[in-house]
């Protein structure tokens, strides 16, 4: 959340170890100027109560107005086994850090109810509030088989009572978890406090379910809290829209009153093996923040690196209008390519002779399993070459190839992590997604690189794919970076933009600044 002046970042931590378990699992507490350098403070909440000893698990923060007071709405699981809802507030809202939080003498502020299993009622989203002074919140659940939202009102953000019927359901999600329900602009610009309701707003419904984050766009009546998707619904057999296709889940937005945006934070689960995270000492990432907003045709969002990432570029290096032929593999050199930011517009002269498919019936991840980063095409695959040694031993690659479908030609944009380590098999070795854009116009492609993650943008964000991987060889100076083509038909690069990219900065209240690595 922004308050005050101030971002601060909760997230799950459990002081006990680098596993899920333990019963200890307290929400750590972060705080930054500019979300991208953090000092770690002390937690915000930890087992203590008779609700929440086998844990504080996930929530979100609402800022209640009038006396503006940041409330933590967190999910706990009791002793009996129950998931209940809470709240805690800031002892001292003059502490610009808010080190320290109280938990309601009212909790558990809401309980399962009979008809859902108490092991499936978790994750309050932020609360909204009507113009009739009505709060609602979202809390992930199952009803049956079925993946639902359920919906809560209260008058006091107190006393919380189920309404009539969740704001939405679907058959084919199974659990959801870490729902989110915001507003997005119709008419462009800014993002939307969540709140905000009226004629130029959609909303976006988020679930996280089966390792993947979807989401749904539709009209929402404040008035009687009927949500109607417009387009596609979750798990639609022609179109899925999703955050990203990649290594990308459990994410949650709020909304930054400071810049007028919507900012998406998400979680980045670790693609190797657990024994491994016990060696490291700690699991699990957070993704570069990113702002969210709708596309201009009002079919999709769009999602891009917050702009204060661009803090962190160094030493720019640039490529433009040139041509690369089949089998050209080109070094970007210049820039220390195991931590760099790439962005590459590709052209196609001529999309004739491409191979057929028909992308209603195909899953893009299968294809680009089926057609990865060493199988030829006519045009593709395309793109670039990542966290690579120099000999290509390890390579992580991020591509493009374009087919003919039935009506239209199909963009596809694919990560191909399996050859991207001697030692380690990353879990999901290959990401895929379609990409909604003409090939006969400009393929952009946005690869921000960090060691081990790499996070690609397609078509200024239409399509994001975030992935893992863990070279032995490609690491530090002795990582390299290279535009390629590997299919029939030469590409063009109308421009290319390469820079390295400075350490965020991290340290503990009371401590110097700390480098990451």
């Amino acid at each position: 959340m922004y308050y005050n002046g101030v971002y601060h970042f909760f997230y799950q931590y459990n002081p006990h170890g680098a596993t899920w378990g333990n019963g200890g699992l307290s929400w750590a507490h972060s705080v930054s100027h500019n979300l991208i350098d953090w000092t770690h403070i002390g937690h915000a909440l930890a087992p203590t109560e008779p609700y929440d000893l086998r844990g504080c698990w996930s929530g979100s923060v609402t800022i209640l107005p009038g006396d503006n007071t940041p409330a933590i709405f967190y999910t706990s699981i009791s002793l009996e086994g129950e998931e209940v809802q809470n709240i805690a507030m800031p002892i001292d809202t003059s502490d610009p850090f808010l080190r320290d939080w109280v938990k309601s003498q009212h909790n558990p502020l809401i309980t399962p109810p009979s008809d859902i299993d108490p092991r499936s009622f978790r994750d309050p989203t932020t609360a909204w509030k009507k113009t009739d002074g009505t709060w609602c919140v979202l809390i992930g659940s199952q009803l049956g088989s079925d993946g639902a939202g359920i919906l809560y009102r209260s008058r006091d953000f107190i006393n919380w009572s189920r309404g009539d019927s969740p704001l939405h359901t679907s058959n084919k999600t199974g659990m959801w978890e870490c729902p989110d329900f915001y507003p997005v602009s119709t008419s462009g610009g800014d993002g939307l406090d969540t709140s905000t309701s009226g004629a130029d707003v959609l909303h976006v419904l988020k679930a996280s379910f089966s390792g993947r984050d979807d989401y749904v766009l539709g009209t929402y009546d404040p008035e009687t809290d009927e949500f109607n998707v417009v387009g596609f619904d979750f798990m639609d057999d022609r179109v899925q829209l999703r955050y990203d296709y990649g290594n990308f889940y459990a994410s949650k937005s709020f909304y930054d009153a400071a810049k007028k945006r919507r900012v998406l934070w998400s979680w980045i689960l670790e693609g190797d093996s657990e024994a491994n995270s016990i060696e490291r000492g700690w699991y699990g990432l957070q993704a570069l923040p990113r702002s969210v907003l709708l596309h201009k045709d009002h079919r999709q969002l769009i999602q891009w690196p917050i702009e204060e990432v661009e803090q962190l570029r160094n030493g720019k290096v640039t490529l433009d209008n040139i041509e690369i032929e089949s089998g050209t593999v080109l070094e970007i050199s210049g820039i220390t390519a195991s931590q760099a930011d790439v962005e590459v517009s590709f052209r196609i002269s001529n999309v004739d002779g491409v191979e057929l498919i028909d992308e209603g019936l195909l899953d893009p991840q299968f294809i680009c399993i089926q057609n990865n980063a060493s199988v030829n095409g006519a045009i593709g695959p395309f793109g670039l070459i990542v966290l690579a040694s120099e000999d290509l031993t390890e390579q992580t690659v991020v591509f493009f190839r374009v087919f003919k479908g039935r009506e239209k030609h199909v963009v596809l944009l694919c990560s191909d992590q399996s050859r991207s380590s001697l030692k380690t098999q990353v879990k999901d070795a290959i990401y895929g997604s379609f990409l909604d854009v003409d090939p006969n116009e400009e393929i952009s492609l946005k690869t921000l690189i960090d060691h081990s993650i790499i996070e690609s943008f397609g078509g200024k964000g239409k399509s994001c794919i975030t992935a893992r991987a863990y070279p032995t060889l490609a690491i530090f100076e002795n990582s390299h970076v290279y535009v390629f083509n590997n299919g029939a038909k030469s590409v063009g690069v109308s421009s290319l933009s390469a820079w390295s990219m400075k350490n965020a900065r991290f340290s503990h209240e009371g401590s110097s600044w700390l480098d990451s690595e």
